[in-house]
Parts: structure tokens; sequence; C-alpha cells
């Protein structure tokens, strides 16, 4: 029998919160474990329910989707939930933040009911729903924004940055320019399963938890420059 995905629903808008229960409801092997009408209240229910899923509004009153996002995976026990969160648009500073807190994928609210069950299922399973390319194009269009953010950043992580490896180095400079593992193994001439090992490594040295937060450190350290 295959396990059932229990997801958290998470909107401040009544309708659309329960439009998006009723489908996940619908499906097979999804059962809706909670709604919440805030950030403040997802972080309750997901500390005692323990979702596997949590679909987070980014814009609510409040305690919104990043903020809710950060703390969730900060206090969560292992395994942490997955955080999927919900944008009107495709190109979105609150999207660049729920990147920043180490959110696992964002789903634009306009997109339809398979696409929906399908990014459920795909970040259950431990995908992340950013194409190297999207996520390059969100970090390039709000860096030079956060200018001193990065500042900040390169100066908080110099230190762990000098503890990579020359190789982990160049494969976080490479994630972070949007390149693949096949683009990577085949540019540095190594198997894809090494960059993933060097990838990891380097990830775990920074303390980071998805490829996604690997790229925004690329660029807020200046690893990486916009246009590069």
């Amino acid at each position: 029998m295959v396990p059932r995905i229990r997801v958290l629903v998470v909107d401040d808008q009544y309708l659309i919160r329960a439009g998006l229960a009723g489908l996940l409801r619908a499906a097979p092997n999804t059962v809706v474990v909670g709604e919440a009408a805030d950030g403040e209240e997802a972080l309750a229910l997901a500390a005692r329910l323990h979702p596997d899923v949590v679909l987070m509004d980014i814009r609510m009153p409040g305690t919104d989707g990043i903020a809710a996002t950060r703390r969730l995976l900060d206090q969560a026990d292992e395994p942490a939930p997955r955080v999927l969160v919900l944008t009107t648009f495709d190109l979105d500073e609150y999207v660049y933040g729920a990147l920043r807190a180490g959110a696992a994928g964002f789903l634009l609210k306009d997109s339809g009911p398979e696409r929906l069950l399908t990014a459920v299922a795909a970040v259950a399973n431990g995908d992340h729903l950013f194409a190297p390319t999207v996520t390059r194009r969100l970090v390039e269009a709000y860096t030079p924004a956060t200018g001193r953010k990065g500042a900040a950043a390169q100066d908080s992580t110099g230190e762990q940055l000098s503890e990579l490896t020359g190789r982990e180095r160049e494969v976080l400079e490479l994630t972070g320019r949007g390149l693949s593992n096949q683009q990577m193994a085949e540019r540095l001439f190594i198997s894809d399963a090494t960059v993933k090992t060097h990838l990891n490594r380097a990830m775990a040295k920074l303390g980071l938890s998805s490829r996604a937060q690997a790229v925004v450190l690329a660029y807020e350290t200046g690893l990486v420059s916009p246009g590069t």
C-alpha cells in the first residue's frame, strides 16, 4: 500500500484554503491533516500534526509565509516537513525570501489541480520544484536590492566558505550559475555521483538544507555575480 502524503494547508483566504484542501482530499494518496489561516496557527499545527508537506501561502497578515517557513524548518524534528510555497507571481521578492528560508519549491496560485497534486507528490518524495534557471532569475532580480544583506552574508559565511575544499567551492559556484549535476560533471570531468557528494558536503558545512539556498548563498557571498 502506498503511504498517504500528509498535508497541512496554510492560506489566510478561506475560499482558497478550502478549495486547495478539497482538491487534496479528493486525491487517492493524499490526506489533509489540518488547515491554518496564518503563520502562527501553521506553526502550532505543524508541531502537533507532523505533516509531510506544508502548502504555505506567502502573503498573510501577522506571521507571513516566509517567517513561518523559516521558523518551522528551524524548530521541526527530523524529518522536517517539506514546504511548498504558494505565490501569485512567478517572479516575486517573496519567493526569493522563501528560497532563503529553505522552502522545497513554489507553486503559482493559478496552477491547475493536476499541477498541484504533482507538486505536492514531488516535494514529498524529496524533489525540489525550482528549475535552476528560474532560481537564478529570481536571485539575480533581487540580489542587487539586498546589497547590504549580501555584504552581511559574505562576512558571516566567509569563514565557512574558507572551510570548503577547492572542488566543493567550484561545485557551489557552478550550482549558483544554474548548472545541473550532469552539466557540472561534464565540465569538471567527474561523475554525477561525485558532483552530488561535493555539493552535499558543501551544503552540510554551510548549514544549507536545499539547493535553492545554495544558489542564494553563492550570489550573496559574491561567489557568483549577477549576469555572469
